[in-house]
């Protein structure tokens, strides 16, 4: 077999195994929720928000130390191994029946969430490094997981119990459990070991990349493109049936339509950042990040502020007052009434809507330029939900493009690192992934806005865009000093 045959087969097996471990990592979303929604289990909110991020946050700690496992050892043996491991806690889910065997048994099986570290790592070794940007983006789809289980999980649930409302449930984390064993068996019999060519080191050797800053600036481009969606994936849900009502149906199939395009397009990426460099490309996806995430700032508001009066443009005294006018003397003053604001939920744009509101009396002496009429100016802005949901889908999609631009990166830069590298990488995205919903909560509960997380969102982006820039003009004036000055003399 052709070594580039021999690489597509290993690129299938991780990309196929990144997606159900991806599926996996983001079962309790919907299993949890449906549980405590079925009255099986009667679980606090805070006890939900556990369950929900001990799975991400296993799967994100432990991805630096699996990188160096897969660094090792080689991709194949670690791959199959947390394949055939994680699927032990998930046969012993049904068997669960408190809250803490439940988050136990989450926080193990959430480890299957480090196999994207294996991947990067395993997938790299077998491309040269023209190659490694598509394969790497390729590979990358797996994030598509988390709409498969968003999309057939609930069905799944609804078939299972039709006959067993109490127990039915019980399957679903089984059949988890056997494609992980099927895939695991995969690896074994059809996948072939191999590992970067490296001489043995200490595990301070192995680490000592990490003293490198330009891995921590890598981990925050991450952070944003990777733990941000991992974030919104779950914090989209709540967000469209508080702010626009929808139904918990409608507002899950909008959730899906962020994270299944952010998945997908990741391939796109790769073979962008293949073309046009890493660095071109992560320069349009901040960007893009941070004109999106100023628009997605906007609330739906209703604001009432002053607007133009009614001055007296004479000294005199109120002779007679209407609701449309009013008479100082002989003269005669125009007043604005209030009228009905004209908008609806369709409306793109602010509405606004301006009327004056008398403030004088009869038989009241004015003196000029004394108000007569105070104008009040109405602006009403219902943040179309359509034109919502539009940026949103295309932010996930830039920050799809961003997750394979970001790990292009690290194979160019850390060639015998790269488990370890991309380990560290992975382990700072996937606590975002886990801080996210957290700190959108509280962020929530300081503004009372649900837009709120968009302007940390905009702040990261916009961190992130002056770092990476203020970067490449070190370099730039490091590498070529004479072409720097005279740019800087010409400004």
């Amino acid at each position: 077999m052709s070594n580039l045959s021999q690489s597509h087969r290993i690129l299938f097996l991780n990309t196929l195994a990144f997606t159900i471990g991806f599926a996996c990592w983001t079962l309790n979303g919907v299993l949890v929720t449906y549980l405590v929604d079925k009255g099986i289990f009667n679980w606090s909110v805070v006890e939900v928000g556990w369950l929900l991020g001990l799975p991400i946050l296993s799967g994100a700690i432990f991805r630096l130390p699996i990188g160096i496992l897969t660094d090792k050892y080689g991709g194949k043996k670690v791959f199959a191994t947390l394949l055939l491991l994680c699927s032990v806690p998930l046969f012993m889910l049904p068997f669960a029946s408190s809250f803490w065997e439940f988050a136990v048994l989450s926080f193990f099986f959430g480890l299957i969430g480090t196999s994207f570290a294996v991947g990067v790592g395993y997938t790299s070794v077998w491309y040269p490094k023209e190659w490694q940007g598509r394969a790497l983006g390729i590979f990358g789809m797996g994030n598509a997981g988390a709409a498969v289980t968003t999309f057939f999980a609930p069905t799944v649930l609804n078939i299972l119990s039709e006959t067993d409302a109490e127990n039915g449930w019980k399957m679903l984390p089984v059949i988890y459990g056997i494609v992980l064993v099927a895939i695991g068996l995969l690896f074994v019999f059809f996948a072939k070991n191999k590992k970067a060519a490296t001489v043995a080191r200490s595990t301070s050797e192995l680490l000592a990349p990490l003293k490198n800053v330009r891995v921590w600036r890598f981990g925050a481009y991450y952070f944003l493109v990777f733990g941000c969606f991992v974030a919104y994936s779950q914090w989209l849900l709540p967000n469209f049936m508080n702010v626009y009502h929808t139904t918990l149906v409608m507002g899950g199939m909008f959730a899906t339509m962020f994270s299944l395009p952010s998945g997908i397009i990741r391939a796109f990426g790769g073979y962008l950042s293949d073309k046009f460099g890493a660095r071109a490309v992560m320069y349009w996806v901040l960007g893009s990040s941070i004109v999106i995430s100023f628009l997605l700032m906007f609330p739906k508001m209703e604001i009432f502020t002053s607007g133009p009066g009614v001055l007296a443009a004479n000294n005199g005294v109120v002779t007679q007052i209407s609701a449309s006018e009013i008479k100082v003397g002989e003269r005669t003053y125009n007043v604005d009434a209030k009228t009905a604001i004209s908008s609806s939920d369709s409306d793109f744009l602010p509405v606004r809507n301006s009327w004056q509101e008398i403030v004088v009396k009869q038989n009241q002496e004015v003196k000029k330029k004394e108000l007569l009429a105070e104008g009040i100016t109405q602006i009403k802005f219902n943040a179309n939900m359509w034109v919502y949901l539009v940026l949103v889908v295309l932010i996930g999609i830039s920050w799809g493009i961003g997750k394979a631009a970001v790990f292009k990166h690290i194979p160019e830069y850390f060639p015998n690192e790269v488990g370890v590298v991309g380990g560290m990488v992975g382990l700072i995205g996937g606590l975002g992934g886990f801080i996210g919903p957290i700190l959108f909560g509280y962020l929530l509960n300081a503004t009372g806005l649900w837009t709120s997380s968009w302007i940390f969102i905009f702040l990261i982006s916009v961190g992130c865009l002056l770092w990476m820039h203020r970067t490449i003009i070190n370099i730039m004036r490091e590498k070529m000093p004479q072409f720097t000055k005279g740019i800087e003399r010409n400004q």
